[in-house]
């Protein structure tokens, strides 16, 4: 797949860390990898962003970033308040094209959930994979309320005509509670995809080598890792 949109299903649920695992592990499989940030808010501009982040955790990848707003708000709502121009759903998907002709793999990071507002228009994430065809992968949360939220983002997906490619826990606690084991196997159930990794709470503060020797070990084959569910699911027991 030369371009894979990265979703979460909320904020704060390991996305940028799990792009940033996803981009690791291809450029160890040998790809060349670029990460694209449709559109970054709450950073000024003298700060890092999650491009950046991405690319000092895993290595060697292109980054790029279309819009910046200082707010830590929607794209649409931040953009507004910033008096600068939205970024719109063909920007994005031109941005992703251009950067697939010259590298093997393109993860497209979005901000927040699926249908975060990018303009006024109501353009969002989903419509820039539409544009693409590109599949999404779904980053969840661990705990209670998870297969709530990732059911309706394999749903809305869905009926967009969007593949979800599967799920990936995005912040794995080291010490799981029930509900965090028994969702191993219903996640898969509520997204109606495969659950394709479990990236370990606190994997971001890693340093950089340790990160990138690790990362393949959380992902599944069909994300270039060695992850394998059934094994992880009979180690942490409902």
């Amino acid at each position: 797949m030369p371009v894979l949109v990265v979703t979460g299903t909320g904020t704060e649920v390991g996305k940028t860390v799990t792009t940033a695992a996803l981009a690791a592990a291809a450029l160890t499989a040998g790809r060349s990898v670029a990460v694209l940030k449709a559109a970054q808010t709450g950073v000024r501009p003298d700060e890092r962003g999650d491009a950046d982040e991405v690319a000092r955790l895993a290595g060697a990848v292109t980054t790029a970033e279309l819009a910046r707003y200082p707010d830590p708000l929607a794209p649409a709502t931040a953009a507004r308040r910033a008096g600068a121009a939205p970024v719109r759903p063909r920007d994005v998907a031109k941005a992703a094209a251009g950067l697939a002709a010259g590298h093997d793999l393109v993860l497209v990071e979005g901000a927040g959930g699926l249908l975060v507002r990018f303009d006024e228009a109501g353009g969002t994430l989903a419509d820039a994979a539409r544009l693409l065809d590109a599949p999404v992968l779904v980053v969840a949360a661990a705990g209670l309320g998870t297969l709530n939220t990732t059911a309706l983002t394999a749903r809305e997906l869905r009926g967009r005509g969007l593949v979800p490619a599967g799920v990936v826990i995005g912040s794995w606690p080291g010490a799981p509670d029930l509900a965090c084991r028994c969702n191993l196997a219903d996640l898969p159930v509520a997204a109606g995809a495969p659950l394709l990794g479990a990236v370990p709470a606190g994997a971001g503060a890693l340093d950089p080598a340790v990160f990138r020797a690790r990362a393949g070990g959380w992902l599944a084959p069909e994300l270039a890792g060695v992850w394998d569910a059934g094994v992880f699911a009979a180690a942490h027991p409902a």
